[in-house]
């Protein structure tokens, strides 16, 4: 992101008419909630029923914002059928979830909870239902309700896995009874580690506790069947859309996730004088989409991976890209009739709908592995797809330390010939990625603005790794051929004070300037109107004035009107020692804390979360400290007393 990531075993033993129940939640993030397209033709919103009427004795409820989440779920499901029982992955949003409290009707039932968090403590878009049902209903008697929890989230984050944390304690409180211990993933260090490590001690454990044999059947399972398409009407085939067919042909409102509008591009500047880095601005045209946005809010855009990416996936598979295929569920009762839109092409489907880019999950080495030719290739792929720590270590360097993505995989193991059918299964589903807004709708009502760093890093192999969707952002032309952009608008809490009068600090270096450059079009606009507005001030920094001092024009023409009262610039690498927000702060202490402390400012922390958010937080104790004579805890006590207010807000990613 410019500034702003299974198991069917033939055993049948006693299990069968026992239940097993997950939810599962993403973190972070920076950032989405994609749900995957499924054709659902009379919705089924009892899980007990379905769970009945299939013999299904675990359900994963999922609640994910970036489809990890969904992608632990499907792989928990096939999990349980690997140790003899039958599991189904489903989405909260789906269901009644207040049928938890029928539990007792499935004999020996158990529900494990993979919860995720989001932003800044929230429940993903999916599990916001299920995450007010569990406030609102205190009443409830869900002592028929065994349960587990596994979180997602990030450490970087203010409010690690609070989602979970909440979802665990809250479950506990009504009455329901933990079975295995809460489970924390880290996607700051290795999410996919915490997971595997979790999840081998916890199948175990379900096995002891229904007191069955732990063993698992080793053998692949597959999700979905292949169906080619031989004489097919072409204009029933999915050519990139994210829900109904040819909605990218005729756009109709109301426009989100599941709908995006497509959004001509119209402006498409470099932003940056100088240097090796490739700073834009993008103007999207939102006119007579209905899309309404406030300063402060989230763009997603679906981007499309690279076709020369494509292309080369073709040719070391040896497959036709462009025959018509289905991916079919297995399972007829499932609301997830695809993996994605179907019927499609594998072109389609590599371009629009897969992850291609990111390193594969363990599971997907693990199932690829029989398909290598050369016992010692299968060998390395099992190894990396165990809980050993030599296995461990050899995914850590072989895979993620050096980034290598599903295509690198396949070109540095020249015997893994998988099907192409059961990769474009097991790989992840391509996400959208989210942009803070770079404008105010008070004064662009109808155009949005994007302020993004364009990836683009060499690996330890020697090869040169690019960011999909900045990258594909790069190359739109403007006014021109396929210069449209695929989205939709994420509201969020970081927002300017109801109160125009309350003084704002903005803290945001980078492309972290990308909400504040709305909040000051905005106060400005507040200005013309004749209203009182408090003090705006904006510490910014970039590397060097000359090179990359983006929006410096707008900028100091803020300051000079008056609409930015005190504009404060760290330029990092030009002297000697390097100076950053964090400096600024400490050298213009007294301001600072008069605006905090006396003046009811509001601050606002754009960007980095693992150094530069830390930092400024440590610089606000170390004032606290110094001129209010507190100590390290009671200034710590003091800023997150500014976070619950509301007057502290952070819009930061890792």
């Amino acid at each position: 992101n410019g500034n702003a990531s299974v198991y069917e075993g033939l055993l049948v033993s006693e299990l069968l008419c026992k239940s097993i129940y997950f939810f599962i939640c993403t973190p972070f993030d920076f950032y989405f909630v994609f749900s995957p397209y499924r054709q659902v033709s009379q919705r089924e919103t009892s899980f007990i029923e379905k769970m009945k009427k299939t013999g299904k004795n675990i359900i994963v409820f999922y609640g994910s914002q970036t489809g990890t989440a969904e992608e632990f779920a499907n792989r928990l499901s096939k999990d349980a059928q690997r140790y003899g029982m039958k599991g189904m992955a489903a989405d909260p949003e789906e269901y009644t979830m207040g049928e938890l409290a029928r539990m007792s009707e499935i004999k020996n039932s158990l529900a494990i909870f993979c919860m995720a968090t989001y932003g800044e403590g929230d429940p993903t878009d999916n599990a916001q239902d299920f995450y007010d049902w569990l406030q609102e209903n205190d009443d409830e008697d869900l002592s028929g309700l065994n349960y587990t929890v596994f979180a997602l989230g990030n450490k970087t984050y203010e409010h690690y896995n609070a989602m979970g944390k909440y979802v665990d304690k809250r479950l506990e409180e009504l009455g329901a009874k933990r079975i295995f211990d809460l489970g924390l993933g880290d996607d700051d260090s290795n999410l996919e580690e915490d997971f595997v490590s979790w999840r081998e001690q916890f199948w175990p454990a379900v096995c002891e506790h229904f007191g069955v044999e732990a063993s698992a059947d080793e053998l692949s399972i597959r999700q979905y069947e292949l169906k080619l398409h031989n004489d097919v009407n072409m204009n029933k085939v999915f050519t990139g859309e994210i829900g109904r067919l040819k909605s990218f042909e005729v756009q109709k409102p109301p426009f989100d996730a599941k709908n995006p509008f497509l959004a001509p591009v119209t402006v498409n500047r470099r932003l940056n004088k100088a240097g090796d880095r490739h700073l834009m601005h993008l103007e999207l045209d939102i006119t007579g989409s209905k899309l309404r946005y406030e300063s402060g809010d989230h763009v997603a855009v679906f981007p499309t991976n690279d076709s020369a990416l494509v292309n080369r996936l073709g040719e070391i598979l040896g497959v036709d890209l462009d025959v018509v295929i289905s991916l079919n569920n297995l399972d007829e009762e499932s609301n997830k009739k695809h993996p994605f839109p179907c019927p499609t092409t594998y072109r389609t489907a590599l371009t629009h709908y897969l992850d291609i880019t990111n390193p594969p999950r363990t599971n997907v080495l693990y199932e690829l592995a029989q398909y290598a030719s050369e016992p010692k290739d299968q060998e390395n792929m099992r190894k990396m797809a165990s809980s050993s720590p030599e296995g461990k270590a050899l995914y850590q360097t072989w895979v993620l330390d050096s980034c290598r993505n599903i295509l690198a995989i396949l070109e540095d193991m020249p015997s893994l010939k998988p099907p192409v059918d059961h990769l474009c299964e097991l790989l992840p589903r391509l996400q959208a990625r989210y942009y803070s807004i770079a404008s105010s709708s008070k004064v662009h009502p109808n155009s949005i603005h994007i302020c993004a760093v364009v990836v683009e890093y060499s690996t330890k192999t020697g090869r040169v790794n690019k960011g999909v969707a900045t990258n594909w952002l790069k190359n739109k032309l403007v006014n021109g051929h396929k210069s449209t952009v695929p989205m939709f608008i994420r509201k969020s809490q970081f927002r300017l004070p109801f109160k125009a009068t309350n003084p704002v600090i903005m803290i945001g270096p980078g492309t972290g300037i990308a909400p504040f450059m709305g909040f000051i079009q905005e106060r400005g606009w507040l200005k013309e109107q004749g209203k009182e507005v408090g003090e705006t001030v904006l510490y910014f920094g970039c590397r060097h004035k000359n090179e990359d001092y983006i929006y410096q024009e707008e900028l100091e023409d803020a300051e000079k009107s008056g609409v930015l009262t005190q504009l404060n610039v760290a330029f990092s690498r030009d002297q000697d020692h390097k100076v950053y927000v964090q400096h600024l702060l400490k050298k213009n202490k007294e301001h600072v804390w008069k605006l905090i402390h006396t003046d009811n400012a509001h601050l606002y922390v754009c960007g980095d979360a693992r150094n530069m958010a830390k930092d400024v937080q440590t610089a606000l104790y170390e004032i606290a400290e110094e001129l209010e004579g507190m100590t390290r805890t009671q200034a710590t006590d003091y800023i997150k007393k500014l976070m619950t207010k509301g007057r502290y807000s952070q819009d930061v990613w890792s």
